[in-house]
């Protein structure tokens, strides 16, 4: 996925209210951007970071700028959560995903049930694959840990995906891991202990796959790289 435009340097000045960000720009302006991650962020916003912002010039928009990248711990960590799923369906189209080969329609944002949806609907000869694309941004100790804050959404999902087996479809929770610093991944399990034991339920005994991807990241693009073990 290669940005469209060239992004914008800057310095994180401070995160706040979950959703914006002061940034100083290197003409020494400062701007208020969107941060669109919704997680704690956890090792991701030190005030001083360099970061990279996309601008976005639609009269509609209230805020111009948005935070693409921080560099925390000496590599860059794509904060955007809206990435991880055109990733995931870009890597599928071009055969990078060794595991998920052979489904010739990919079809996003799919409803499942009464009250949910499911990132991506794989369909192909063998039937149909439910994915839930997951953005990972904590690294501790060259481990990739998720979730970075409680996540009843995220137990949500994994239920989905349980109910998706057992109506005999195949079922996939897909972590991408935007930074290039992790050797491994495992859930945090002392942020939000309920979501560890409900995702090893998941894949231990409720038929749901679990995939772990690195991404490779630059201020010109963002591209899955390579998998990762999981550790449960």
């Amino acid at each position: 996925m290669k940005f469209p435009a060239p992004l914008i340097p800057g310095i994180l000045l401070s995160r706040y209210k979950r959703f914006l960000a002061d940034v100083k720009l290197e003409d020494g302006q400062i701007v208020t951007t969107h941060c669109p991650n919704s997680g704690s962020m956890k090792s991701c916003n030190t005030p001083g970071s360099r970061v990279y912002l996309s601008y976005h010039d639609k009269p509609s928009r209230r805020l111009k700028y948005t935070w693409e990248l921080v560099e925390a711990n000496q590599t860059w960590v794509g904060i955007n959560t809206g990435h991880p799923n055109k990733l995931v369906a870009e890597a599928i189209k071009e055969n990078l995903i060794s595991e998920l080969q052979g489904y010739s329609r990919i079809q996003p944002e799919v409803k499942f049930g009464k009250h949910s949806r499911i990132d991506l609907l794989l369909e192909g000869p063998d039937g149909i694959c439910y994915v839930e694309v997951k953005n990972v941004t904590l690294v501790e100790n060259g481990r990739a840990r998720f979730p970075d804050a409680v996540t009843l959404r995220g137990q949500k999902h994994l239920n989905d995906l349980m109910k998706a087996v057992k109506l005999r479809h195949r079922a996939v929770i897909f972590f991408v891991v935007q930074r290039e610093d992790a050797s491994s991944f495992s859930p945090a399990d002392d942020i939000d202990p309920d979501y560890g034991k409900l995702l090893r339920r998941a894949v231990n005994r409720g038929g749901v796959e679990a995939l772990i991807y690195q991404t490779r990241i630059s201020p010109r693009e963002i591209m899955i790289q390579n998998s990762l073990p999981l550790s449960l």
